[in-house]
């Protein structure tokens, strides 16, 4: 016998129950993977932070933010105030 539903609409439909199979295993794979991995993933924290530093200077470079030279001063009022 042949399928008669076997169009576009059914087949969207499919994909899309599977995306949702696909996102729950997914959901659980991470959930224990959380909870089984917590001490090995906290524990490695405190060297993650240590290591930003270094790699901050990398890719951010070393004093290029907040220097300003002379000219580049924010311009005052008359009354001292600055503007904003």
């Amino acid at each position: 016998m042949e399928r008669k539903h076997d169009g576009p609409e059914e087949r969207r439909r499919l994909s899309f129950d599977s995306r949702w199979i696909l996102l729950g295993f997914l959901a659980v794979a991470a959930f224990f993977l959380f909870t089984e991995h917590r001490a090995h993933l906290f524990g490695f924290l405190p060297y993650a932070i240590l290591l930003l530093c270094p790699l901050m200077h990398v890719f951010h470079g070393h004093g290029t933010h907040g220097n300003r030279g002379e000219n580049d001063r924010p311009a005052q009022h008359e009354h001292g105030e600055k503007k904003p």
